[in-house]
């Protein structure tokens, strides 16, 4: 049976303002591990923003649609944070898609 190592002590990096990847702020906990890529072209980024935004978007207006809707608080609460999650990731998306657009020259 071969042995089992643990991993060497987590070194948090540095954060440094001009890295190519944003961690999302939807991250868990302290040691991200979703990122968006800054230097990706501005329809990459739009079309990962917009999936996001379009996909909770949707979902919710199916829930408007419907009657009433009974459920428990804790399951609404679950809910709110399944939405609020790729919302999050879409605005850090536009963020960095706003930031680019501004940097541009203007003509």
């Amino acid at each position: 049976m071969p042995t089992l190592h643990p991993d060497p002590p987590y070194e948090k990096p540095t954060p440094y303002p001009k890295s190519r990847f944003m961690a999302l702020t939807s991250n868990c906990d302290d040691m991200p591990t979703l990122f968006v890529d800054t230097h990706a072209p501005l329809d990459v980024l739009y079309d990962a923003a917009n999936y996001r935004i379009r996909a909770v978007t949707q979902v919710l207006e199916n829930m408007s649609m419907r009657g009433s809707i009974e459920c428990e608080s804790f399951i609404l609460s679950d809910f709110a944070l399944l939405c609020a999650i790729p919302l999050r990731d879409g605005c850090d998306v536009l963020g960095v898609l706003g930031r680019r657009l501004r940097a541009m020259p203007s003509e």
